[in-house]
């Protein structure tokens, strides 16, 4: 069975990550792969990435079980600017081996994003670009943020059920960066933490 990689973020996952996952499901085998960022053992977060991978792949797990797989092969090490600049960088190989370290069937990557399937056509990725769905993980990060100042939400609706509960229990977090500078930079269209970015 040919393997869909889904390089995402999830920070959180919504509902549009669900039905993304549900799709490709339909005639594939899905690896989910939430990135993240260490420096050291230490996964960093900040008000971009608030979510651990462990909480996020709790999230995944909540809707779908053990009917997909979730992999931590997505990894930036610190520092995240020996990844660049893309291509000429052996570090960015090296994530691309990575990636394909436990893939042993014919593959393919997902996203909805033109840009990033270029990068990922260059990588030799096997890019399939899907459509840029209405609902971001952005949008719903900023209506939770909102909701921690009292501000009307309606940040429910666009998350399952499950993984509300997993935000409400994880309140706290949502809490402490909302009232936070968001310490990330964007680097070639990606955001990266500005903790562990130029050194370890």
């Amino acid at each position: 069975m040919t393997i869909c990689i889904y390089l995402a973020h999830l920070n959180p996952m919504t509902n549009a990550h669900v039905e993304i996952i549900e799709e490709q499901k339909k005639e594939n085998k899905v690896v989910v792969m939430p990135v993240r960022f260490l420096n050291g053992e230490k996964e960093i977060n900040s008000k971009s990435f608030p979510f651990s991978f462990e909480t996020r792949k709790k999230m995944i797990e909540s809707v779908f079980g053990d009917s997909v797989t979730v992999s931590l092969n997505y990894t930036f090490f610190a520092p995240f600017k020996k990844y660049f600049p893309p291509l000429i960088s052996p570090k960015s190989w090296s994530l691309r081996k990575q990636i394909l370290q436990e893939i042993e069937d014919d593959y393919f990557t997902y996203t909805g994003d033109k840009a990033e399937g270029l990068m990922l056509k260059l990588y030799r990725l096997n890019p399939k670009v899907g459509t840029r769905k209405s609902i971001s993980a952005t949008s719903v990060k900023n209506e939770m943020y909102a909701a921690t100042q009292g501000d009307k939400s309606s940040w429910e609706k666009f998350v399952p059920s499950s993984v509300t509960k997993i935000i409400n229990e994880n309140w706290e977090i949502v809490k402490k960066f909302a009232s936070e500078e968001d310490m990330t930079t964007r680097v070639a269209g990606m955001k990266f933490p500005k903790e562990g970015y130029n050194s370890k």
